[in-house]
């Protein structure tokens, strides 16, 4: 199997700023409840156009998120063929191998996989991401003296090896999932965009 996938990434988690993963430090909380969505501008698996989607993980890491363990709820946008789908869950649980297949054994446990309406408006460090109607997240960059948006290069942990993250927080912050035992709304924690590009 082999795709070429690359687009944008916005992570939001329940961490104050900034997230202590990426340098390979255990969550503010103990716990970390995040979302991890990314959105393909561009991208094949295996001949399956899977451009214009979303997939999101709402996640509870149950410690360092080096440690796995994790347990997860899937969303894919509504919109996703049922060979799109396919395609994407292959690569997201690690079937097809490749850079994502390093992040998707960290996973302990899927609790859910859905189709769903799913805004990704995020580009720069700062936009909007909605998950149906339980997860809401905006994103407001960091920013230098010289008004160039602050980044993370060269991090111990990464979703999106290889690329610089865009270093924010989230104004607004919810997400509901009973299954997972998160309900959450929050304001001013950390939120995290880049860009990324996979082949395998």
């Amino acid at each position: 199997m082999s795709y070429h996938l690359e687009g944008r990434l916005l992570e939001v988690c329940n961490c104050r700023v900034l997230c202590p993963c990426w340098i390979g430090e255990d969550p503010d909380f103990g716990t970390c409840q995040s979302i991890v969505s990314w959105h393909f501008d561009k991208g094949t698996i295996d001949g399956v156009d899977v451009a214009g989607n979303t997939i999101a993980a709402v996640c509870q890491i149950p410690g360092n998120v080096l440690q796995g363990d994790w347990s997860v709820a899937i969303y894919i946008s509504e919109h996703a063929t049922d060979d799109q789908e396919a395609a994407l869950l292959k690569v997201y649980t690690g079937q097809a191998g490749g850079p994502v297949a390093d992040l998707a054994k960290l996973i302990g446990k899927v609790v859910s996989v859905e189709r769903v309406p799913i805004q990704f408006d995020v580009d720069g460090g700062k936009g909007t991401l909605k998950i149906g109607q339980d997860y809401h997240a905006d994103l407001v960059p960091y920013t230098g003296p010289n008004g160039a948006t602050t980044t993370l290069t060269d991090t111990v942990f990464s979703t999106v090896p290889g690329a610089p993250v865009f270093v924010g927080k989230a104004p607004v912050y919810r997400s509901m999932n009973k299954a997972l035992g998160i309900d959450l709304s929050l304001k001013d924690h950390n939120a995290l965009q880049s860009t990324f590009r996979f082949d395998a």
